[in-house]
């Protein structure tokens, strides 16, 4: 018999930088959808981010890697090589170079509030399924959005996740863990040279398996 698909979340993000926050939930998200791995898609650039602040793409995948030791987390910058800028087009390039992985998109609740901002929000939620992670003060302002109007029907109870490589797309389900408040925002605050600590790093992504040069 051939064995099923492998089953892969896509968290992404700018990792500027990485945190136990982001492990947390992409380790409570595999548990929760029964997830084989989690792949962190380290953007290039984020459109509807302020690049001023943004560290090379380099020292915030070598933040990624380093966060995603001994777990099932895959840090990439897959976006770079595809050329792809938005999530829409990223998402259907995933889809055909790896026809044998089920996926799923996992956002937060943050972003979900202004996903009617994202180029072709509609083409993400009939791509792949959705999966939303509550944020705190993020939540009360999701249901009164365009998008959530028009995603509100689609929206499944919280006992049919384990069964979502079944779902007929669109389909969304949301999830909720312990809050956990740390942000790369506060990181920065803390420590604004934070990114010198990995101008050094040589390094392979974990996906594509290609060295990522240190000056671009």
């Amino acid at each position: 018999m051939r064995p099923p698909p492998r089953t892969v979340g896509l968290m992404g993000g700018s990792f500027n930088p990485a945190h136990g926050g982001h492990r947390f939930i992409a380790l409570e998200t595999i548990r929760a959808l029964g997830l084989d791995e989690v792949w962190w898609l380290v953007s290039p650039g984020n459109p509807l981010k302020d690049r001023a602040d943004m560290a090379p793409l380099a020292a915030r995948y070598a933040s990624a890697f380093a966060m995603a030791r001994r777990a099932r987390i895959r840090p990439t910058v897959i976006e770079r090589d595809l050329g792809t800028r938005y999530t829409i087009d990223t998402l259907r390039a995933l889809r055909q170079r790896y026809p044998h992985i089920r996926f799923i998109w996992i956002m937060g609740a943050d972003n979900l509030r202004q996903f009617q901002h994202w180029k072709n929000w509609r083409g993400i939620a009939q791509t792949m399924a959705i999966a939303v992670i509550a944020r705190p003060g993020y939540d009360s302002g999701v249901h009164g959005t365009s998008a959530m109007t028009w995603l509100r029907r689609f929206v499944l109870r919280l006992h049919q996740r384990g069964s979502w490589t079944q779902w007929r797309i669109p389909a969304l389900v949301h999830l909720r863990f312990c809050p956990d408040r740390r942000s790369a925002t506060q990181l920065r605050r803390a420590n604004p040279h934070w990114h010198f600590s990995h101008d050094h790093t040589d390094i392979r992504d974990a996906v594509t398996h290609r060295a990522i040069p240190v000056k671009e």
